[in-house]
């Protein structure tokens, strides 16, 4: 591409955006794409349009005595049926992705939220060799929405995306290899079903503040999707939790027993987790594990073996090939789930992403119909119109 026309063509992009009332500028926004774009994207709709100046208010004309003019009227604002901008087909200068990959993608990604409007406006070439530069406009579809720019970049071999810092899977089908992974290769304790059509993986570590608050979460998500099994796969952030690792393994030494002697083991522990530390660890560990019925002695015995250890390193490495990178995180079929986002949206993407794959949830339609909104309200003297 020459300078000139490449040039040309970003312009073109750009006033193409600023043709869109209300728009945005979008330098700052980075988002990841995967659940995490939808928790930004949710969280900044959320918090509603930029504030802006208010308009001076005319003056209305004088009344007379005895009336009072009315208040005004509020004006209904509509919705376009289409809000955002045609595409330019001078932005599309790369072989690939296709505009067919890239809403397949997004469809994946995003089609959870029917609110959620895209267009894909441009697929560039760029300086490196194979890499293309992607750039999507998204926007909600309420009537105060702000379309957005994201920009993304698809890695020579067409099977990632570098949103961002962030590094995502890509492709028609994104979440299928971490999927095929975790089925073949996620052992943790488990709750539910005894199939992996629909296998919900929860990476936690037994350390970790966030972990113990989530259990009430996955306590839910268990009762409410019968149809699913749900993992415990052990992820000790060694890093940051001194006693995670060896909390771990006797985790795992506790799971040889049985799946059900490992959440009493895993609940005794996080009763006690403030606590932990390098000096109580083992008094504290071994008193959770004969809370939950097993042998104090053998367990320790367990526990210390470079069996188990290898097993816990095993399973470290099973969550940085998965990519998750924090605790705790949930895996939808391959689709990774941040716990700390409201329930009504992990139910949501639950039963989206079973849809795709074809398997069912067992949850009702009252589960998963989304939660009814809060009632206005009640007017105050400051809230009623003068």
């Amino acid at each position: 591409m020459q300078p000139k026309k490449k040039g040309t063509t970003l312009k073109s992009i750009g006033t193409a955006l600023q043709s869109v009332p209300g728009w945005v500028p979008a330098t700052a926004f980075a988002i990841t794409l995967s659940l995490g774009t939808a928790v930004a994207l949710a969280q900044a709709a959320a918090a509603g349009p930029a504030q802006q100046a208010p308009a001076a208010t005319p003056s209305a004309p004088a009344a007379q005595a005895p009336y009072l003019a009315p208040p005004p009227m509020p004006v209904a604002k509509t919705v376009p049926a289409d809000p955002l901008p045609p595409a330019d087909p001078r932005a599309f200068t790369a072989a690939s992705p296709t505009v067919e990959t890239v809403n397949a993608f997004l469809s994946q990604v995003w089609g959870y939220d029917s609110d959620r409007l895209w267009r894909v406006m441009a697929i560039q070439s760029t300086t490196a060799p194979n890499v293309s530069k992607v750039i999507v406009f998204i926007i909600g579809k309420s009537a105060d929405a702000k379309p957005q720019a994201v920009v993304m970049y698809v890695t020579p071999d067409g099977n990632h995306i570098i949103q961002g810092s962030t590094l995502v899977p890509f492709g028609a089908t994104p979440y299928a290899a971490t999927r095929d992974l975790l089925k073949a290769e996620a052992t943790g304790a488990a709750r539910g079903a005894a199939g992996k059509d629909l296998m919900l993986v929860e990476f936690a570590d037994l350390q970790c503040p966030y972990c113990k608050v989530a259990q009430a979460t996955m306590d839910q998500i268990v009762k409410d999707f019968p149809a699913a099994r749900v993992v415990f796969q052990q992820f000790p952030l060694v890093d940051i939790h001194p006693s995670a690792f060896k909390a771990a393994a006797y985790g795992v030494c506790a799971q040889e027993q049985s799946d059900e002697a490992f959440f009493k083991y895993a609940a005794g522990v996080f009763d006690t987790q403030e606590a932990l530390a390098p000096a109580t660890e083992d008094t504290l560990l071994r008193a959770a594990a004969q809370r939950a019925g097993l042998d104090g002695t053998a367990i320790v015995a367990c526990a210390n073996t470079q069996a188990t250890k290898d097993i816990v390193n095993a399973d470290i490495k099973l969550a940085v090939e998965a990519g998750i990178d924090q605790t705790p995180t949930l895996v939808v079929n391959g689709r990774a789930v941040p716990l700390d986002i409201p329930y009504d949206m992990i139910k949501q993407v639950i039963a989206f992403q079973a849809k795709l794959d074809g398997v069912a949830t067992g949850a009702s339609a009252d589960i998963l119909a989304p939660a009814p909104a809060p009632p206005p309200a009640p007017p105050t003297l400051n809230s009623l119109p003068k």
